[in-house]
């Protein structure tokens, strides 16, 4: 079995057990090789509620973060700000397969810290 094919399986398993309602959305991360995307998606309807990738260009011009994980925690910070002006608090949060470390770990941080619970 190829890695690509394992991650295919532990997305399947983990998906089996994860489902987002409108009430308590799913918090997804995917993480590519250079950047790291989060969206807020409600199941029930099939629709993305929010999203956010850790390269948009942030209002004010502030100083730009150094390194893969404090791009992510500032991810997991915005996607925290955006859900609190929908009124969502709480979230299931969907590592897609991932390990729960470096990256994945740093935008749950960064989502607790914004408010969101999980």
């Amino acid at each position: 079995m190829t890695d690509r094919e394992k991650l295919k399986k532990r997305q399947k398993a983990i998906r089996s057990r994860i489902f987002g309602t409108p009430e308590k959305p799913r918090l997804l991360v995917f993480r590519s090789l250079k950047h790291v995307y989060a969206q807020i998606i409600d199941d029930t309807s099939g629709k993305v509620l929010l999203s956010e990738k850790d390269f948009q260009k942030e209002e004010g011009g502030k100083k730009k973060e150094k390194g893969k994980i404090e791009k992510a925690f500032k991810l997991g910070e915005r996607i925290a700000k955006k859900a609190e002006a929908k009124k969502i608090k709480k979230v299931v949060f969907d590592r897609r397969g991932y390990l729960y470390h470096g990256r994945v770990k740093a935008v749950a941080e960064g989502a607790r810290k914004g408010g969101l619970e999980f």
